[in-house]
Formats: structure tokens, sequence, C-alpha cells
């Protein structure tokens, strides 16, 4: 295995901010480690969807996909949205390369819940060869979260729950989950440290609420996994600046 990988998911909400992807290109193009780009979407597919006339359904934080809404999915985050971020980290001199979790077999995933969300898939194996030979010529992988299921076909997965099983697939020292957030907040400041034990406490009592407790549980699962170093926070994560909010086992 390689050392030093970093994981970095980027937040689907961000991925249409001109100004935070131009930063992110230009911190990504002065790092020196290898790094795996994960990313969402979830923003762009939502409005698509709703451009389409179907409105949006989810539970627990989780999209509910049906077999139009996959098609939207896939379109959206293994398209626009993937070839776009490695199109601007290519123009910032970064050797980045696009692909789904569906390309080599990555990612393979079962449905979520027992079938409850439809097409939204939970991640039952990576097979990280693709990315490892990748990192060791030197790219960067952009990955989207669009995952192969049981029967060939893909499933949607929340790209949270993807990064974190790269994060382990690989054996990341350092797993970030990044977006326009600074970490978890309480009243309106960062918590410093967060204890995977304390995470549903925090989900429950609604300090993570929305988005950040799908991000919560994803940091948890990396942290038990054996992942060193977890942190939810801004771009300054990636650029070594910032301590955003860590999780630890």
């Amino acid at each position: 295995m390689l050392s030093s990988v970093t994981v970095a998911k980027i937040g689907g909400n961000e991925i249409d901010d001109t100004l935070w992807l131009e930063r992110l290109a230009r911190i990504v193009a002065h790092r020196t480690t290898p790094l795996v780009v994960v990313h969402g979407g979830g923003r762009e597919v939502t409005e698509l969807q709703r451009t389409l006339g179907a409105e949006p359904e989810w539970r627990d934080g989780l999209r509910v996909t049906t077999p139009e809404g996959l098609r939207v999915v896939s379109m959206v985050l293994s398209g626009l949205v993937n070839k776009r971020l490695a199109a601007l980290l290519i123009g910032a001199g970064v050797e980045a390369v696009g692909i789904s979790g569906e390309d080599g077999g990555l990612l393979r995933a079962e449905p979520a819940q027992g079938g409850a969300l439809g097409l939204t898939g939970e991640i039952r194996e990576v097979r990280p060869q693709l990315l490892l030979s990748l990192l060791e010529s030197g790219y960067v992988p952009v990955v989207s979260p669009v995952s192969r299921g049981p029967q060939g076909g893909a499933l949607n997965v929340n790209a949270d729950d993807a990064a974190s099983a790269v994060a382990t697939g690989v054996a990341a020292e350092r797993f970030l989950l990044v977006s326009n957030i600074p970490g978890v907040l309480r009243d309106g400041t960062v918590i410093p440290e967060v204890k995977v034990e304390e995470v549903e406490g925090l989900i429950s009592s609604g300090v993570a609420s929305g988005g950040m407790a799908p991000k919560l549980r994803a940091a948890a699962r990396a942290a038990k996994a054996g992942v060193r170093e977890v942190r939810i926070g801004g771009l300054e994560l990636l650029a070594g600046e910032g301590p955003g909010t860590r999780v630890v086992a």
C-alpha cells in the first residue's frame, strides 16, 4: 500500500460554486502526497429532478432513489459533476482522472435498508486496485459515488459513505470531509473533537442535523476502521491550515 494517502470528500453543495472550486484546485495543485477525491453533487441532482417534474425524497439524510431518479443521479454525478471537477483540476496542473464507483468494479454495493430506499445503496466491498494503480502513477483519482449493484446495475450511494469506504479500502492515513462549513457546530462554535460514541447523541439532539448526520456517521466508521486522522471542516483542511472537527475512535 502507498503511504500517506489522503481521501477527501468534497461536499455536493459546493460543486457548483466556481470560486470555491478554483480555490480547491489551487490547493490540490500544491499538494505533494497521494490524494483521492470523492465528490457529491446532490444539489444539482435535486435541481434536475425538479426540472423534470419529480420531487426528491429523503429519509434520515439519505436520498430515496427511484429508477428514474437513478438515471438523473448517474448523469449528474458520473457525467456532469465528475468531468467538470476533473477538468478544473487538470486546468490547474493536476494529473486528475475522473472515474465512478462502477469503473473497474471499484465500489460494490447492495440496496440500503433492505431496499427501503429504492436504488440507494450501501457499500459492501471496495476493490482498491484501480485507485492504487492511479496513485502509484501520480494521478489524482476523482471518484463519483455511483456504485455497482449485485446484479450489475448501478446504485446511488451517499458520497460521505462512499468516501469513508474508499479511505478504509486504500488504507488512507487521512480522511477529510471538506465543505464550506468549518466543522461540526454547537451554538455556532466548532466542536474541536468528537468521539465515535458521541456521534449518535449529537445527531439525536439536533446538534448534527441534515447533511451533517451522514458526515459524522461516515467519519465515525473510518475512525473505527483504523484511519489515523479523520476531520470534518473547510478547504483549509486540505491545505493543512485548519483543525476543523476531529473524529476519534
